[in-house]
């Protein structure tokens, strides 16, 4: 069993070797060299030194674990044993009654209109006590009840997803496109329709400031990105207070949510907020190396084996078109990082099938060399592979099925 809590005093590798690529790399192609190709690895001090560094910048405030962003049971179960997370942050219905089967404390993230899935939770005594629903519409509420009319049914828990992007007169929406509910009066009515009707119980409140939480500020673009993201801070601050403030005179909540990897200072310091949320930052995804305020270890990656050579200073491996979602730029593909100084082909990048690497150090590749890569995310790797392969020093210490390896695929 994965155990993270055993000297929680080692905040990190004594010799933090991830910041020496010469060490880290090349560590990691001995211990998996009887491992075929492609290989994913999680290295368990990088991953400790993630989870602990996580909670010193949430200041305090519990974290509840995004399980997109890892995918792997044994890495959720090893982290919320950890004092100072609490709970789990789901991103599909089938995925959080699959949880709710060992875990109490499970927030679907987004809105669902899953009628399987809310047959089988309206009519689960343990799971309806264990799950809260994401909502921020009467149609969520219609539907719920149109599976199960509420003396039918258990009473099921709701939280309210609120807009946390910021409406700048100068530049519009600045954020991800969520919630239609933005203002304290938006929110508080919604939640007084949720009060008035039966079956319902509304626990908690979530607000996720994407425009902070998910967006770099130590690039090309930093002076802009620092300076919406100071002014969407000061104008989120007031506004989820007054939210905050709106729902205390409906409901007593359970939660109040916010916040992502990328701004766990921000949140932990927002007095309105009893909660944060984080996942991708315990993996650490190369799209963290772009922000000014903290740098995960590279906890997770994975290899692919050169098989061919054709030019001298061409390296092709087979696979490597792991890309991650979002905007398709060149931040979402796989990135080479050892040996250093591999480049994607402009007109081919990461390929489905193969991925030819150019660069110096493609010279001193022969066929059958090992090149590692890291993930723009976390969590979306788990997608291609059945298990990581969990490395300690020297040594692969254990094999950790992602949700794909227990043969289920919920988005």
């Amino acid at each position: 069993m994965l155990d993270l809590t055993a000297d929680l005093s080692r905040t990190a590798a004594p010799s933090r070797d991830w910041d020496n690529p010469a060490l880290w790399w090349p560590r990691l192609s001995d211990a998996t060299s009887h491992l075929a190709a492609p290989v994913a690895v999680i290295d368990v001090d990088a991953l400790r030194h993630n989870a602990m560094d996580l909670l010193v910048r949430a200041g305090g405030i519990p974290i509840r674990v995004a399980s997109k962003s890892v995918r792997v049971r044994a890495v959720l179960d090893a982290v919320l044993r950890i004092p100072g997370y609490r709970g789990i942050l789901s991103f599909s219905l089938a995925e959080a009654l699959w949880l709710a089967e060992t875990h109490d404390d499970i927030v679907l993230g987004y809105p669902t209109v899953d009628r399987a899935g809310l047959e089988r939770l309206v009519h689960d005594e343990v799971a309806a006590s264990r799950i809260t629903l994401m909502v921020d519409d009467i149609a969520h509420l219609d539907l719920i009840d149109a599976v199960a009319p509420p003396d039918r049914r258990e009473t099921i828990r709701v939280a309210i997803d609120a807009d946390a992007s910021w409406r700048s007169a100068a530049l519009g929406h600045i954020g991800v496109r969520r919630s239609p509910l933005f203002t304290a009066a938006d929110v508080a009515g919604f939640a007084r329709t949720i009060t008035r009707r039966p079956g319902f119980r509304l626990v908690g409140l979530q607000m996720y400031e994407a425009q902070i939480a998910g967006q770099g500020d130590n690039g090309s673009d930093a002076p802009v990105i620092r300076m919406v993201q100071a002014r969407s801070r000061a104008e989120l601050r007031r506004r989820r207070a007054e939210i905050a403030d709106a729902l205390t005179d409906v409901a007593p909540l359970e939660f109040l949510n916010g916040g992502g990897t990328g701004s766990l200072e921000f949140t932990g310091s927002d007095e309105s907020v009893t909660e944060a949320s984080a996942g991708s930052g315990l993996l650490g995804g190369h799209l963290f190396d772009g922000y000014r305020s903290f740098r995960p270890a590279p906890a997770s990656a994975f290899a692919f084996d050169v098989v061919r050579r054709p030019a001298d200073d061409i390296a092709t491996v087979l696979g490597g078109g792991w890309i991650a979602s979002g905007p398709a730029l060149g931040s979402r593909q796989p990135r080479a990082v050892w040996p250093q100084g591999l480049r994607t082909m402009p007109r081919e990048a990461a390929g489905e099938v193969q991925t030819p690497l150019q660069g110096d150090a493609a010279r001193t590749l022969d066929i059958g060399d090992r090149v590692w890569f890291r993930h723009a995310k976390s969590g979306e790797p788990a997608e291609r592979i059945d298990a990581y392969h969990l490395v300690a020093g020297t040594e692969v210490i254990d094999e950790l099925p992602t949700y794909r390896g227990e043969g289920k695929a919920f988005l």
